[in-house]
């Protein structure tokens, strides 16, 4: 089969397209024909090195396909059932085994490019706003990168929620992808202050949340616009890591709370999992959230994909597919 291996971190000339060995699935394994991965920030931080994984690397955290064998002990599944699945490493390949019980099935009629875009960054999206800080009716929230695959299943899951969104983009079409998709107040971060808005706006009381996947270019503003005893929520390092900071900071500035979370944590057993996924994949199917994919790309052009990506100029999902 064909995959894309890194053989040392590095940048996206890193990912090489080569014959590999057709895994088989173990016990409590499913082999899953890819029919379509999704390209996302924590593959790129894979390929780097920023999240460490021993090469030769294998990147790609999201896909979704059929199911061609199962292993031993295996009841989730069976041959042939159409699925998608999130945060098993390996999906920018013609074929990936996946533990069975982190396997979803699609809703009868979904298309799996949709599927493949939905799962990751959706399941994000919704931990985000009914876990980590879960949203209520009036509350507001800061959510960076508003127009990007997160930032735009976040920002119609706020407004689920009955929140008042703000959005920071980077450009005026990427502005109104955000109003699109229900955010109440956009600002273009290149040509306005998003703290100056967000204090005006809030009459200088701040936001309750701030959902921010950039990480350090925008981390001290981002605590500024945080009510007394709000939450950071910092979910990404786009921009690069966040530097490092004494916690008498969150006292000095509010009293304020800190996570960095991750989805792995938001789906650690099989009964949230269905439950996020299932959210997520029936609200796709029955219209309720809208996704924007940007880009479909061939496997062999995963460089070009994680160089659009790291450019920061898609607004929506980036996806591979096999040739």
């Amino acid at each position: 089969m064909k995959v894309i291996l890194v053989e040392q971190p590095g940048g996206p000339e890193a990912m090489r397209l080569v014959d590999w060995p057709k895994p088989a699935p173990g016990p409590g394994e499913a082999l899953v024909k890819i029919a379509a991965a999704g390209v996302n920030f924590i593959d790129i931080y894979h390929r780097t090195g920023l999240y460490k994984v021993e090469p030769p690397i294998t990147l790609g955290m999201e896909a979704a396909g059929v199911v061609e064998a199962v292993g031993e002990g295996v009841s989730e599944v069976a041959p042939g059932d159409r699925v998608a699945y999130a945060m098993s490493r390996g999906a920018y390949a013609e074929y990936a085994v996946v533990p069975a019980w982190m396997l979803v099935k699609l809703p009868s009629g979904m298309d799996f490019n949709s599927a493949a875009a939905a799962m990751l960054q959706g399941m994000t999206a919704h931990y985000l706003v009914f876990s980590t800080y879960p949203l209520k009716q009036g509350d507001a929230c800061l959510i960076h990168a508003a127009a990007g695959g997160v930032g735009l299943l976040l920002v119609q899951m706020a407004k689920m929620r009955g929140a008042r969104v703000f959005g920071t983009v980077s450009t005026d079409a990427k502005a109104e992808l955000a109003r699109q998709a229900g955010a109440d107040k956009v600002i273009v971060y290149t040509r306005d202050d998003f703290l100056e808005v967000v204090r005006a706006a809030t009459n200088g009381r701040g936001v309750d949340v701030v959902y921010d996947s950039v990480g350090a270019a925008t981390w001290e503003k981002s605590l500024d616009c945080l009510r007394p005893r709000g939450m950071m929520v910092s979910y990404g390092n786009a921009s690069g890591a966040v530097p490092a900071f004494q916690p008498l900071v969150l006292s000095q500035k509010g009293s304020l709370f800190l996570t960095r979370p991750s989805l792995q944590h938001y789906v650690a057993s099989r009964e949230e999992l269905l439950w996020r996924a299932g959210d997520v994949l029936g609200w796709v199917q029955e219209g309720k959230l809208k996704l924007r994919i940007d880009r479909v790309y061939k496997l062999s052009e995963a460089a070009e994909a994680h160089r659009a990506l790291e450019s920061r100029a898609t607004a929506g999902k980036l996806l591979l597919v096999p040739e």
